[in-house]
């Protein structure tokens, strides 16, 4: 999860920097029961209804891979801040979840693979988006599924990545994939918003 204000400078963010106030957007560290309950019903509805192996890439502080494990799902998270994932850590203490240092686009996981890839709000960032799936539909199993929650931010200078443009490059790597419009779903965000942003569940 990446906040919205560093989002047009993203690739050049400190993020071990910004780690101590991350969670204070609304939609990162989903402190607001409104907000939380919000993100935990999406997540219901996009991940599998019993517990997987899930993969979170650009886990931030974990507040995702919280959600995730508290509804049944076994977590491995992975960030390329030590900052970000020292508070996923504390945050999840306890719970079945582990959190590796390193890059998103090539997650060191080795040989394991997962049931679902959780990805919200990284993909746009990357040089090369359909490499980068490539990449993650390799790290999961038969059946499985990429969930990708991103979105195009800003007027004057849009950033992100629109749907169908992200749909089109998924196009020869699922089985059948879906949009989900969140703009509009103001309880996930702590407000209205303007810009374009959704979810893309693929089934591979």
């Amino acid at each position: 999860m990446r906040k919205k204000s560093d989002e047009a400078t993203a690739p050049g963010v400190d993020w071990d920097a910004a780690a101590a106030a991350f969670d204070e957007e609304p939609d990162h560290g989903l402190r607001d029961p409104g907000v939380r309950a919000a993100w935990a019903l999406r997540l219901r509805a996009w991940l599998p209804e019993r517990g997987c192996d899930l993969l979170d890439l650009g886990c931030g502080t974990g507040s995702l891979s919280l959600l995730a494990a508290e509804q049944g799902h076994r977590v491995t998270g992975v960030d390329l801040s030590p900052a970000m994932i020292d508070l996923a850590r504390a945050k999840l203490a306890g719970r079945d979840a582990v959190f590796l240092l390193g890059d998103a686009a090539a997650p060191p996981v080795c040989e394991q693979r997962f049931d679902t890839l959780l990805v919200r709000h990284v993909l746009w960032t990357l040089p090369d988006p359909a490499r980068v799936l490539r990449h993650w539909r390799g790290l999961v199993r038969p059946g499985g599924r990429l969930v990708l929650v991103e979105g195009v931010w800003g007027a004057v200078t849009p950033v992100g990545i629109p749907a169908d443009r992200l749909t089109a490059l998924l196009a020869p790597l699922a089985e059948h994939t879906r949009v989900e419009r969140l703009s509009q779903d103001v309880g996930l965000w702590g407000g209205a918003v303007t810009d374009e942003r959704y979810a893309v569940v693929a089934t591979v």
